[in-house]
């Protein structure tokens, strides 16, 4: 079954996940000798061997508008790859990955950025990517620049800013275009703790006004703040599905693992210079 763009029209359906498998393909070189190099050309055969490895596997599950929603799982278990199916970064294996509204994400710093353009015409850049029209880009313009609160350097191209600044011009963007939906993966390291304060508030009155987070974390203390609900995910499946208290306390319980996802790559597929679709119902 391959995804579909058009979401079900499901009442207080933010975001719906039905049996979504996502993999990838691993090539590994072999060493070869000249001889063996020959045969496999004359025979056809690859010289390098292709290797399936899944991220997620029959992933099913459905986000309300206004709820939190914390995933966590260690290093490999398809945090991020989940986000970047629900942003329309991947596109699914199979199953079906539907959202209902407009989807905005800051899944790692730089994405979708031009280091060489300025921040200002960065904003600009960045709001095409996401499907906005002209009009509200620079009707989102004067609250973005507020947001970020990077003075003149807003007009200094992005390949002299500081991994903070662009975090927070890159949060700036996020949230001032007004999404229906935000994903946030692991982007709350950088930045100075007034900012990471100011950015948490903002959220919490995001969630209020009846939109829609996806955070992926490691932090805990972060995850327990921000969201009513936790979704733990191993090794691309997903362990247990409820209010965050409980998921933290059962991820906390489990045995900790000897070695990460076997199938997993050693990094994923850098797929995220668009990183933010536009949905309309």
């Amino acid at each position: 079954m391959s995804a579909s763009k058009s979401p079900e029209r499901l009442d207080g359906t933010a975001v719906l996940c039905k049996n979504v498998r996502k993999e990838f393909y691993l090539y590994q070189h072999r060493t070869t000798s000249m001889r063996e190099f020959f045969i496999r050309t004359i025979k056809k055969k690859p010289i390098h061997e292709r290797k399936a490895a899944f991220m997620l596997k029959d992933l099913s599950l459905r986000m309300a508008h206004g709820e939190a929603v914390g995933l966590i799982g260690r290093n490999g278990s398809g945090k991020s790859t989940a986000l970047r199916l629900i942003a329309g970064v991947y596109k699914p294996t199979s199953g079906v990955v539907e959202t209902r509204g407009r989807v905005s994400a800051v899944l790692e710093l730089g994405a979708g950025f031009s280091q060489d353009l300025t921040g200002s015409e960065n904003i600009s850049l960045k709001g095409v990517i996401m499907g906005l029209s002209p009009d509200e880009i620079e009707a989102s313009r004067e609250a973005i620049l507020d947001f970020a609160e990077l003075g003149n350097f807003i007009d200094t191209p992005m390949k002299f800013y500081s991994s903070g600044m662009k975090a927070r011009l890159a949060f700036a963007i996020a949230f001032c275009i007004k999404p229906d939906i935000l994903l946030l993966d692991e982007v709350f390291a950088v930045g100075d703790e007034a900012f990471r304060k100011k950015c948490t508030q903002h959220l919490q009155d995001f969630c209020a006004g009846g939109r829609t987070i996806i955070l992926a974390s490691h932090s805990v203390p972060l995850v327990r703040q921000l969201c009513t609900r936790a979704i733990w995910l191993d090794k691309g499946v997903m362990q247990r599905d409820g209010p965050v208290d409980q998921v933290l306390d059962a991820y906390h319980a489990s045995p900790k693992p000897t070695t990460a996802n076997p199938m997993a790559p050693a990094k994923e597929p850098d797929l995220s210079k668009e990183f933010s679709r536009r949905r309309t119902p």
